[in-house]
Formats: C-alpha cells, structure tokens, sequence
C-alpha cells in the first residue's frame, strides 16, 4: 500500500510543477514580448543621435539627406546660372526683333500687344515695312540672325495669309449691314525674293474691304547662335525662331491691333569650333547630375524601408492593444507611426530624379523644356529644405513652429474653407460690374489678384483712383463693394484667422510648460513595471537576456 501512495505522490507532484513552471514560462515570455515591442518603440521615436548613444547606430539617412541637400542645391544653382542665360538671349531677341519689324515700336509694348495703327494708309505701311525689313535682314541686324534654309540649301519663304467674312456689305449711315460670318482664308502669298515682295504689295493694296477682314498674319523662320556661352567655357546653342505677327481686326473698332509672337527651339550646332579658351566639358556636369540621382534613390529606397518597418511595428501595437486590453490604437497614435516627412522626401527624391534626366537631356541638347526642367528641380529643392524642419524638430526651443502648424492647420483649413466662399463671391462679382470699367477687373485671375494684394493693405489708394467714373451707378457700386471687401476680411477674417493661430500657439506654449497629453502609445512607452521573474533556472535569465539583446538590434530605423 505504501508503495502505492508514493507512487500517487510522485505523479502529483510532477503534475503541480509542470503546471506551475509551464504557467510561468507563459507569464515570462508575456513579458519578454512586451518589453521587446517597448524596446523597438523607445527606438524608433529616438533622434538620430539618440540612436547612435543607444545602439552606435550611425545615422545613414541623415547623412544622405545632408550630402542630397548640399548636391541639389548646387545642382539648382549650376541649371539656374545656365537658364539665365537662356532667358535673357531669348527675351532680348524678341525685344531685338520687335524693334527690327514693327513699325513705330517705342520699346514697349502697350498693354497685351505690341502696336496699334488706326487707318487703311497705317496699316499698309506696317505690312510693307515688314515685308522691307526681312529682305535687308542680313544689313539691319547687330545679332548672328539669319534666314532658315531646308534640308536642299533653299531658303524658306516667308508666308501672308489674309482671314476675311466670306461676304459682306455694311452701311453704318443707314444702320444696314449684310454678313456671311464663314471665315475664309486668301490666297497664301510665299516670298522668297524682292521681286515677290513687290508683287505681294501689289495685291495687298488691292483689298479694301477692312470691315470684312479678320487678321493678317506673317509667319517665317529665322536662324540665331547664342554667343554668349562662350564666355562661360560652354558650347553655344543654335536656336530656330518661328515668328508670327498677326495685325488683329477681329473688333472691327477701328483699331487694328499687332502682335509679335516668338517661338524660339534650341538645338545643338552641326559645325563648331572654338579657340583661345578652354572648352568646358559637359561630361563631368553629366556625372554629377548622375550622381544626384543615385542620392536620390539610396534616400528614397531608406525612406521606404523606414515607413515599412513603422508599418510593421504600428500593427505589433495595435495587436498587443487588442490582445491585453481589447483597445484600437487611436488616430493621433497613427498618425505618430505614418510619418509625413519620410512621404516628403520620397516625393522631393522623385521630383529631383525627373528633374536631373530632365537636365542630363538639356545639356545632350536633346530637349529644350527648360521651364519643365526648373519646376520639376525648383519644387524638390523647395521640399528638400522644408524636410531640414524634421531634424530641427528633436530640439524643443524648434519645435514650436512645427507643432503650432501641426495644430493649427486643421481649424486654418477649415476656416479658409469658409473664407474661401466669400472670397470667390467677391471676385465673381467685381469681375462681372467692374470689368469694364477697371483694368484690374478684366479677368477672373485678375481680380483674385487684386483682391488678395487688396487684403495685405497694398495699392488700395490706386485700386480706388484708378476705377472710369464714366458710369455713376457703376463708380457707387464700386464704393460699397471695395469698402465691404477691405473691411469684412482685414478688419475681421484675416483677425480671426491669426487668432486661430495664436491660440494654438499659446496651447503649445501650455503643453510645453506643463506637459503635453498623454496618448496610449506615450503611456505604454513611460510604463515602468517591476514584474516577478521566476527564477527557473540560471538557463531562463540567460535566455532573457539574450532577447533583450537581440531586440536592440533589430529595428535600425
């Protein structure tokens, strides 16, 4: 019997210390877990410094953010200093040709035209003094312009061709009128020679019908080197100009009016030589602009690991918080873990790589869209230096800008939401009464601008002086409505919308005085528990130990 009751107490005992040991290796590794996700977390909100006093982590990312900003910003400054160049031979030879074909140019242009003729005597000498000039280009021109030849060594004619209605006769004494209003275009006149310069002024004096015509307009190519890239050791473009002037009747007002367009395409010279200076060699601002893009893309490849790996850990805390207290992980939480600045540079990198193909292809002479090219650099430079806030943001005494427009612009947003629809009252309003009265009126884009140079307290004096008093129902009306205007936004909505911003201001001054709010994710990184461990074995605090360890190094954010 004896035997049998040992036997009975041995299995019981065995049994209360598997079950008692199983429970605390559950319990230990409960915790384990806990302290791990802790651990990651402490690590992934840190500085960059702080991780590297923690883990000697060295701060790659924001190395390469510091060497991307110093290369991009150099990068904007070399293609800034280059298109400089290229706008000002581009406006100055349109000045150039504006003074070289218009007749009676006094330099500049009045209002979104060039010149103006009023007679039938007027306008024949503008057209012949067109037709003048371009045949004595090669004796007028102080530039390196000349005529455009096609791919057989003939030159390219210049062309006239004549819009006019159809039909028509008009009778203003008897207020009669009789129109066919389909456009028809005449007879294309192709000049090549002074001989067909002479017909085609024959011809032109033959139409008298100006009430039926529409607009003339004068179209050729011209030929033009940029010289002056020479003193900065760099290869001169070739440009082709396309011009078009157009003598415009289509308000039959009696005021015809002329316009110069010019189209200007750049490309690289077929036969060049260059001595007595150093050519520069493209070849290293291409590598450069390579080398951008490789910046670039080692930014944009750790900035993607990085949100990938807050992914990872904002769905180990979001379980851990439905598994210990059945909770969801709260918005402001979430938004903690989807970092906006890492979205910033990503989109800045993408911007600078289009930008630096965009510039490799310029310099290859291959395109020449340099407008493209500069907002596609100028926009990632923008960003590039906006994302400097992020790391101004670990030190509290720059953090206050940061976290008042954090708070701020949710309530901004939806006050200008409000303002906005005021404002576009006002401007349909002043576009539509005060349009033909006021030259700041004339358009919807116009107007906004007025208005809003009107809210900052600028030319109010000139927007009132300025406006026809040809009208006195139209001059009353224009009273009430600026007066209304300037009042309701400076005297109350641009006040309420600095009030908005003061007061998160002052909140955040509050906060940083007293302690900000705590959310769960903050609460569960300051917690601070001493849990039993059972001391199993010497195997167990090794075990621990190892783990902990092994969490250090695992999130390298």
């Amino acid at each position: 019997m004896q035997p049998v009751l040992c036997g009975v107490f041995s299995f019981v005992s065995q049994l209360l210390m598997m079950l008692f040991f199983g429970f605390s290796s559950v319990t230990t590794q409960d915790i384990i877990k806990e302290e791990n996700l802790r651990d990651d977390l402490r690590y992934y909100f840190m500085s960059p410094c702080e991780k590297y006093r923690a883990r000697r982590h060295k701060p790659w990312k924001m190395g390469v953010q510091i060497l991307k900003i110093v290369m991009i910003t150099t990068q904007l400054i070399l293609f800034g200093l280059n298109n400089q160049l290229v706008v000002s031979y581009k406006e100055e030879t349109t000045m150039a040709l504006k003074n070289l074909f218009l007749k009676g140019y006094s330099g500049v242009d009045e209002d979104d035209y060039c010149v103006a003729v009023y007679t039938q005597h007027d306008v024949y000498e503008s057209l012949f003094y067109v037709l003048d000039q371009y045949s004595q280009l090669g004796r007028l021109s102080v530039g390196p312009l000349g005529y455009t030849e096609d791919e057989d060594g003939k030159l390219l004619p210049l062309v006239i061709c004549k819009e006019y209605y159809k039909r028509g006769s008009v009778d203003p004494s008897d207020e009669a009128f009789d129109i066919d209003a389909h456009i028809e275009t005449g007879e294309r006149g192709n000049i090549y020679s002074e001989s067909e310069i002479f017909t085609c002024r024959v011809k032109l004096k033959k139409f008298h019908f100006f009430f039926r015509l529409v607009d003339i307009k004068i179209t050729f190519q011209l030929k033009g080197i940029n010289l002056q890239t020479v003193r900065t050791r760099e290869l001169p473009d070739c440009y082709s100009f396309y011009v078009t002037i157009t003598f415009d009747n289509q308000c039959h007002s009696g005021k015809v009016k002329i316009f110069l367009h010019l189209d200007a395409q750049s490309s690289a010279c077929r036969d060049w030589k260059i001595s007595g200076t150093a050519q520069k060699n493209t070849h290293y601002l291409l590598v450069f602009d390579g080398f951008v893009i490789l910046v670039c893309l080692t930014s944009a490849v750790l900035c993607t690991r990085s949100i990938v790996l807050a992914v990872r850990l904002l769905q180990r805390f979001s379980q851990f918080l439905h598994e210990n207290y059945s909770r969801k992980v709260c918005e402001d939480d979430q938004r903690e873990f989807l970092n906006g600045w890492y979205l910033l540079v990503i989109i800045s990198d993408l911007l600078a790589i289009i930008g630096s193909i965009l510039k490799m292809e310029i310099q290859a002479k291959s395109l020449t869209s340099y407008d493209v090219c500069s907002i596609f650099l100028g926009t990632s430079t923008l960003m590039v230096w906006v994302g400097v806030i992020r790391y101004l943001g670990y030190f509290q005494k720059y953090n206050v800008l940061i976290l008042t427009m954090k708070a701020a612009f949710p309530k901004v947003l939806r006050f200008c939401c409000c303002a906005g629809m005021i404002y576009l009252g006002y401007t349909f309003c002043g576009w539509i009464v005060l349009g033909p009265y006021h030259e700041k009126f004339e358009g919807l884009s116009r107007v906004a601008e007025c208005l809003f140079s009107l809210l900052n307290g600028d030319d109010m004096f000139t927007t009132f002086a300025q406006l026809k008093d040809k009208n006195t129902l139209v001059w009353f009306f224009s009273r009430a409505y600026l007066y209304s205007f300037i009042s309701l936004f400076i005297y109350m909505v641009l006040s309420l919308f600095i009030a908005l911003i003061t007061d998160a201001y002052e909140t955040i001054k509050n906060y940083q005085r007293n302690g900000f709010p705590l959310t769960d994710l903050q609460k569960f990184l300051k917690e601070q528990k001493d849990y039993p461990v059972v001391e199993e074995s010497s195997q167990t605090d090794v075990h621990i130990r190892d783990t902990m360890i092994c969490c250090c190094q695992r999130y390298d954010i």
